[in-house]
Order: structure tokens, then C-alpha cells, then sequence
């Protein structure tokens, strides 16, 4: 029985002690070419742009100064950029815009989905080395 006189412990958040994302590893075979599509395309600030280890780059960026950002970074020794090794989210306020200029801009974009209840509005697309993106449309509360 509880005894309605003892403070009951608060919950963890979570099973660790995390408490945000922040940054995404997007495997890229060109680290320029995809600086400039997720800066120049996507109208993205760059975060991060040092060399670090032995000769390699770290390089992220991201929508704005704060919340989470991508990493673009040459796939681990022996592999190849894969369209399947990463998914990453992306909130919008106007999903159509978006989609249209990025399509104006030759990104290839799927066709919007969603909408029905309480699926928010979305589309997939790729960057130039294929991995998968999506844009979801935040709901109006």
C-alpha cells in the first residue's frame, strides 16, 4: 500500500542520462560537394569546419544555432556510403515551399504524403550521396 505521507521518488527521463540529440552522423563520399548542398540547397550554417586525428575533417551543420546537427563524415575505413545507413528528420513550417524549392533546385524529392488524422505531412528526398531525408510538417496547435 502507498503511504500518501512519503514523497514518491521522481522518475528518470530516460534509462541514462541523456537528455538531447545532439548531432546526427550522415555518411558522405565528398565532404565539400555535400557541404554544398546541405549549406547552399538547404540554407544550413555551418557548426563545425576542423581538421582533427590524423588527417581527417570533422565537419557539421545544421538549420540554426541551436538543436541537434549533422555530421557530415567519410564513411568508416573499408565501407562505402550507403542511402541505408541513416535517416534524418527534418521540421518545417511550410512543407510545400520546401518541397517546391527544393525541387526547383534539382533535389530529388519524393511527391508530399500524410495529412490523414494524425499522420503529419511529410516527403522523403536524397542528398547527393543518396541518403535518405525527411521533412515532416510541424502541426498547428
Amino acid at each position: 500500500m502507498i503511504d500518501p505521507t512519503k514523497e514518491a521518488p521522481m522518475p528518470q527521463a530516460t534509462a541514462t542520462n541523456i537528455t538531447q540529440l545532439g548531432r546526427v552522423i550522415v555518411p558522405v563520399s565528398d565532404q565539400d560537394k555535400s557541404l554544398e548542398f546541405y549549406t547552399g540547397t538547404l540554407g544550413f550554417e555551418v557548426r563545425a569546419d576542423m581538421p582533427f586525428g590524423e588527417g581527417d575533417r570533422w565537419l557539421e551543420v545544421a538549420p540554426s544555432a541551436d538543436g541537434a546537427a549533422v555530421a557530415l563524415m567519410p564513411p568508416r575505413p573499408g565501407q562505402t556510403p550507403h542511402n541505408d545507413q541513416v535517416a534524418v528528420v527534418f521540421t518545417t513550417t511550410d512543407l510545400d515551399a520546401d518541397h517546391a524549392a527544393l525541387k526547383e533546385r534539382g533535389v530529388d524529392v519524393d511527391d508530399p504524403m500524410g495529412g490523414e488524422g494524425p499522420v503529419p505531412r511529410m516527403f522523403f528526398f536524397r542528398d547527393p550521396d543518396g541518403n535518405i531525408l525527411l521533412e515532416v510538417e510541424e502541426n498547428a496547435a
